[in-house]
């Protein structure tokens, strides 16, 4: 091989390397990084009284169970929720609550009141609260119990 030739072969190697390579730039200044207090992801619904019909009600939370959601159902709405117009048929007495599950698959809660002096809305209240992903609830307490009864959202 001629030296003519191979400084031209190693020419176009060198030409054909250089444009496909990162090209130098100057400094690229961007905006500043984001800052202030990160929103918490988890969330938890519970579902509250508005003009004599269910609502569903979105309050952040972190990761909770459905006895600590239907604990927050008996503790009533927050004020600004009151303030809002909504209201809690379920009793602060019916808590603690227990949720398990019986061997049809349903849920069962246990309150710690009487069953049978929840009212209507109370019932649909827990089962929303206590079922969010829809199915049958049964409510127990004080040797009563209501239902099975389904969300009547779902």
């Amino acid at each position: 091989m001629t030296r003519t030739l191979r400084t031209m072969l190693v020419a176009s190697t060198l030409a054909a390397l250089a444009g496909c390579g990162v090209q130098p730039s100057g400094i690229i200044y961007g905006s500043s990084p984001p800052s202030g207090a990160v929103a918490p992801s988890a969330r938890t619904s519970l579902y509250l009284v508005s003009d004599g019909r269910l609502a569903m009600i979105v309050r952040p939370a972190g990761p909770m169970s459905r006895t600590e959601a239907l604990a927050l159902l008996a503790q009533g709405p927050t004020q600004e929720e009151r303030e809002r117009g909504l209201t809690s048929e379920v009793p602060a007495g019916a808590a603690p609550f227990s949720v398990t599950a019986d061997v049809s698959g349903r849920t069962v809660v246990t309150a710690s009141a009487p069953a049978g002096e929840l009212s209507d809305l109370a019932v649909d209240q827990i089962a929303c609260t206590a079922a969010p992903e829809g199915g049958q609830v049964l409510i127990i307490g004080a040797g009563a119990d209501k239902g099975p009864v389904v969300c009547p959202l779902r």
